[in-house]
């Protein structure tokens, strides 16, 4: 029970601020109520039912929980019942709250416009900073994005006012700052529609990336299904010190993972180290833990959380934090699946890249590296920032190694460009002087959006195809993710380190040992950078951008134009006819590393995520073809002639075609976004086969009625041409655990595919969709020919889903409806 000082604080509190009034019982020990967020004083943190539930589960599982069960199961629709086992069971969960970005959003809106429902059941915001172009500062940039937007934008803010949705308006700052400033707490379960929700989780949060159909469920006030994550330890020991930062703990946690390690698993920080890391750095490397595929990231609740709630406003939540606290730290003696241990006192400075972000270098191998391997030491950019980096102690720590530049009189060699991540940072750098020192040196501050880390960035410096580095703060550098030129190196490291390598002009500047020269002709060396965690003055929280939703919404006009080419009222997929896919073609078969950005570039067609039919234009235009080893360019199997991905499958759709996509390893990695999924539903797509999927990717293909299949022995893949035929046989029948066949039939790579004798294969029924490593696809010269009608058999492995669920899923259309297993979703087609 609360203390008396303590409730009598909380009052005081909250009669000052006049946000809330609470009713004083006559017991001054019973708790009072605190709210989520000051921006919705109605909607109240429930410890009470968390702790509930982890008691019911403890009970029945009869063994310590680390936290991420803890909060997990916390949130469990049925304790009682629900069976739970890490890695195999289908968890049905309740989360606290939904937040979403703009350009995800817009789909997710339309999904929850199409359900009928007048208001969405759990507090939930959308956040305007993925459409915001960089090109020649933040305020023009800004004015820029409101003009061509502007019909987005209504359309969102309409949409949030008339479904009671919290509208954060361009310029408010990157989803997950605002949600770490506003909306993250110690034990709260938030799912948001970008991958890298996670970074809620540096307040001690369950903070999950996930698809708009995922979003829709939730907000429609269906319980929410996630396979039963696993847990990998991550044990902290030391301390942090000089120019090591926790960037280089995720770093080095990517290196040693690689970027589907952690998939189907929480990475859970603990151990003595935590506590010498700041709650915006513990943000920072649960932020990035996206990029290790993994489910989400979390450290447990302490001293510099509670400080960062007190300082953004929220001293009451951090008091009935203390209350709960058994609850917000794993149990002793808990089991993690696995364990790496890091000892930061020796852990030293990293940049990882290019093109992928697990690929670590300390910074002093970086040079050479680069050398041997011929990638450009000249830096032709830094860019600090992005919902990775973008803190108060960030800023503070990259001004602190610009300030000893100034005093030298040198400025930078590289272009430089910084991008805070909230109106309520970038308003706090203004009056402390940090954004001043990093113009100083060369820099141009960027509006409070994200900008060139999603390929926002209208770069005029280079050519494309023109080999180039930069070196960024962010979190992804997959090929032509910053600037859509592939030929651009991109290394993400700490903004401390973009810094002084920005000063110095090449990767080969090694901060820690290497001098620079002063314009007196003095050599001096970079000090280690020093700066506040947080301000020592509060926060200035600069323009009011944020929308409350009307209590009452209902007379709230949204309004769709059938002539837009921006939005598009979403119409049902064609119902699965209950029968067997034979004789599929092969769109693509995909060579290696395929992500989300592959899949569905952003960029420019950010413009057009509210469009399924025109954004469906961009679908696999990264990837590349293992037939010829280009990308945009497959073979119609109709036709014979080579032509765009789009193209190629609209023709098929227009014919009446049923196709497939073969892919490589981790398919679908990187970005949430749904559109990855929904645009090859929209072509007439039916399958997706690979050696292994990334968890978001894959759920969103089984939400918008794809079937996703793995090889059980990726060496499969290399038993499937691009010019092949497809049959997957005794569908009616699927279920888990059943086998049923399939074949593989390719003849004269000139005349397409001639159906031969065929060998029966497996299909593994709906059962676990094993992450296994496979070998090297051959290269397009490598593949063999084949001159008479022959055909293969591979065995695949499917999902814990029954397949009509699968095949027959359109999210948007959906209903509430009592069924035999509770509330579930009816699709309706």
């Amino acid at each position: 029970m609360a203390p008396y000082c303590v409730l009598a604080a909380r009052l005081r509190h909250a009669l000052n601020g006049g946000i809330r009034r609470y009713h004083v019982a006559p017991v001054l020990c019973q708790r009072a109520k605190v709210a989520m967020s000051h921006f919705e004083p109605n909607e109240y943190i429930n410890y009470e039912k968390l702790e509930k539930n982890i008691n019911i589960v403890r009970k029945r599982l009869d063994r310590p929980l680390t936290l991420s069960e803890k909060i997990v199961y916390g949130h469990l629709d049925d304790p009682a019942k629900q069976e739970i086992e890490r890695g195999k069971t289908y968890l049905r969960l309740r989360p606290d709250r939904v937040a979403m970005q703009d350009a995800t959003a817009q789909m997710a809106m339309l999904q929850f416009i199409s359900s009928g429902l007048p208001k969405v059941a759990v507090p939930s915001t959308i956040h305007c900073d993925h459409l915001i172009e960089a090109q020649s500062g933040g305020e023009k940039d800004l004015r820029r994005a409101k003009d061509i937007n502007q019909e987005v934008y209504n359309f969102l803010a309409t949409a949030g006012a008339k479904y009671g949705v919290g509208f954060w308006k361009p310029g408010s700052g990157i989803i997950h700052q605002i949600i770490l400033e506003n909306y993250s707490y110690p034990g709260v379960m938030l799912i948001g529609t970008d991958s890298h929700t996670p970074n809620g989780g540096g307040l001690g949060g369950i903070c999950i990336g996930v698809g708009g159909a995922d979003a829709v469920d939730v907000m429609a006030g269906i319980p929410w299904e996630l396979k039963c994550p696993k847990v990998i330890g991550v044990k902290l020991t030391g301390k942090l010190s000089g120019w090591s930062s926790p960037k280089d703990v995720i770093l080095k946690v990517a290196g040693i993972l690689t970027v589907k390690g952690g998939t189907g698993a929480i990475i859970e920080y603990h151990g003595p180290g935590v506590d010498s890391i700041s709650c915006t750095g513990m943000a920072t490397i649960c932020n990035m833990g996206a990029e290790i595929g993994a489910t989400t990231s979390i450290f447990p609740y302490n001293e510099r959380m509670k400080k960062y709630l007190g300082k953004t406003g929220r001293a009451d939540i951090a008091a009935l934090a203390d209350e709960f606290k058994q609850h917000l730290v794993p149990d002793s003696g808990c089991q993690y699946d696995q364990v790496i241990e890091i000892n930061l006192s020796e852990l030293k400075p990293h940049i990882n890249g290019p093109f992928t972000p697990d690929l670590a270098h300390p910074v002093s191998d970086i040079g050479a590296v680069a050398e041997k391997e011929g990638w450009p030491v000249d830096i032709r950019v830094g860019l600090i920032g992005s919902c990775t980096n973008s803190s108060y102690e960030d800023m503070g720590r990259s001004a602190a190694v610009a300030k000893q530049a100034l005093a030298h009189g040198l400025k930078c060699k590289s272009q430089f460009t910084i991008t805070p991540g909230s109106e309520q940072i970038r308003a706090t750098i203004e009056r402390d002087g940090y954004a001043q020192i990093l113009r100083d040196v060369g820099g141009l501050v960027l509006a409070n959006a994200c900008g060139p880390c999603i390929g926002q960035w209208d770069r005029k410096d280079i050519k494309k195809g023109e080999k180039n580095t930069i070196v960024t703060s962010y979190n992804r550098n997959f090929t032509g993710r910053n600037d859509a030129n592939p030929e651009t190196h991109a290394f993400v490291t700490s903004p401390e380190i973009v810094t002084a390598l920005s000063i110095a002009g090449t990767l080969k500047f090694n901060p820690e040992t290497d001098y620079l020269t002063g314009t007196d002709g003095k050599k001096f060396k970079l000090e280690a950078p020093d700066a506040d965690e947080l301000p020592k003055l509060d926060f200035d929280p600069g323009q009011d951008t944020y929308q409350y939703p009307p209590k009452d919404g209902s007379g709230q006009h949204v309004d769709v134009s059938p002539t837009s080419q921006r939005l598009q009222l979403l119409e049902p997929f064609d119902k699965w006819d209950g029968k067997d896919l034979e004789d599929m073609l092969i769109l693509i078969k995909v060579k290696g590393k395929c992500t989300t950005d592959h899949i569905s570039a952003a960029g420019p067609w950010l413009k057009f995520r509210g469009h399924l039919d025109n954004i469906s234009n961009n679908l696999l235009i990264g990837a590349i073809n293992i037939e010829n080893g280009k990308a945009n360019s497959v073979r119609n199997a109709l036709t014979q002639e080579f032509g765009p991905v789009p193209d190629t499958a609209r023709y098929y759709k227009k014919m009446g075609v049923k196709w497939a996509v073969i892919g490589d390893e981790n398919y679908g990695e990187g970005s949430s976004r749904e559109h990855a999924a929904l645009e090859p539903r929209h072509l007439g797509g039916r399958v997706i086969i690979t050696k292994s999927f990334a968890r978001i990717h894959e759920t969103n293909l089984k939400k918008q009625g794809l079937l996703p299949l793995t090889f059980a022995d990726p060496a499969d893949y290399n038993k499937i041409h691009p010019v092949d035929k497809l049959s997957i046989v005794g569908l009616a029948d699927f279920a888990p655990g059943k086998v049923s066949a399939c074949t593989s039939c390719h003849g004269s790579r000139g005349r397409g595919c001639a159906r031969g004798r065929e060998q029966r294969g497996c299909v593994r029924g709906p059962g676990a969709a094993p992450a296994l490593m496979g070998r090297a696809a051959r290269q397009p010269e490598e593949m063999p020919h084949t001159t008479g009608s022959e055909s293969n058999h591979v065995v695949l492995s499917c999902f814990e889903k029954p397949l009509y669920n699968i095949l027959n899923s359109w999210t948007c259309y959906l209903r509430r409806e009592r069924s035999l297993e509770g509330t579930a979703t009816t699709l309706l087609s």
